[in-house]
């Protein structure tokens, strides 16, 4: 069986939705923010060529490593075309980082406090070992 990808139709943003497991209104949003390429259109309906799921790939894969819209829309977008995806990925991941281990050491801190606050067994604010 001929996919219509594969009929040089491309594809409907619904098998592009079922491929990639992304919903037709986030694929929408997201040519909408320019991570994606506005598709052609064939009949008054968005076509598109399979590069497009790679391309929703690296927009889940940065999202969740934690990179924002516009860093993804830099990563994507924002570097001279000769860059490689690898050094464009190593120079936003540096600051992302720092971003989690900051996250991180807040988690850790308020993880503490949480517990300092199971054991504590004060009768007044005044005795409350937490708030030293």
């Amino acid at each position: 069986m001929v996919s219509a990808a594969d009929s040089g139709t491309g594809m409907a943003i619904g098998e592009v939705a079922r491929a990639s497991g992304v919903r037709p209104s986030t694929i929408r949003y997201y040519e909408r923010r320019g991570l994606l390429p506005v598709p052609r259109r064939s009949g008054g309906k968005r076509r598109y060529d399979s590069r497009v799921l790679q391309l929703l790939r690296v927009i889940e894969v940065s999202k969740d490593a934690g990179f924002s819209l516009r860093e993804i829309q830099q990563l994507l977008h924002g570097f001279d075309p000769r860059t490689p995806p690898s050094a464009r990925w190593q120079a936003l991941a540096q600051s992302k980082l720092c971003e989690v281990d900051a996250l991180i050491a807040r988690a850790q801190g308020m993880r503490a406090l949480l517990t300092r606050g199971l054991e504590c067994g004060c009768l007044t604010l005044e005795d409350c070992r937490v708030l030293e």
